[in-house]
């Protein structure tokens, strides 16, 4: 009897691979699938999962299906890949060198001058300064006037 390909166990591998080759091809560009890379390891879960019933396959069936050998390599070369993947996303990257010189809660920031929305130049001296008065039709600036609060917002990132 002539034994049949089985075909699971390659396209099990072959989705394991895309799963691994998706994140940093297509899915890091979206903050959706980048925070969290629930696509790209629902890709490799589902090939894993082919895997092991293409391995099973071969192991129950060897008279009619190949793979006993080339199952259980590509079944830890998946794994190493799956493997590898997670600790680069989930451990790796979220060891970054602390910063030293970053401004802490509750400092006070030095004075510095950004473009806002306009383009004009604004510092953070005048924005303190200056009195908040709201956006309203007919509300008297000088009645509402309040003293400004301000936010920063520091974003470090990893690129």
């Amino acid at each position: 009897m002539k034994r049949s390909w089985n075909l699971i166990l390659w396209f099990g591998f072959v989705l394991a691979l895309a799963g691994f080759l998706s994140y940093p091809m297509f899915f890091a560009r979206y903050p959706i699938t980048r925070d969290v890379p629930w696509a790209s390891l629902s890709i490799m879960a589902l090939g894993l999962t082919l895997i092991g019933a293409g391995a099973a396959r071969a192991f129950t069936k060897p008279e009619q299906y190949r793979g006993k050998i080339s199952g259980s390599i590509l079944a830890v070369l998946a794994l190493a890949v799956a493997s590898a993947f997670c600790y680069g996303v989930f451990v790796s990257t979220k060891q970054l060198p602390a910063s030293h010189g970053a401004p802490h809660a509750g400092q006070t920031a030095s004075d510095f001058t950004l473009p806002d929305s306009k383009g004009t130049p604004v510092t953070l001296s005048a924005v303190i300064d200056s009195p908040f008065t709201p956006n309203r039709p007919g509300a008297a600036a000088a009645s509402t006037a309040k003293t400004a609060a301000t936010l920063l917002i520091f974003y470090r990132g990893y690129w």
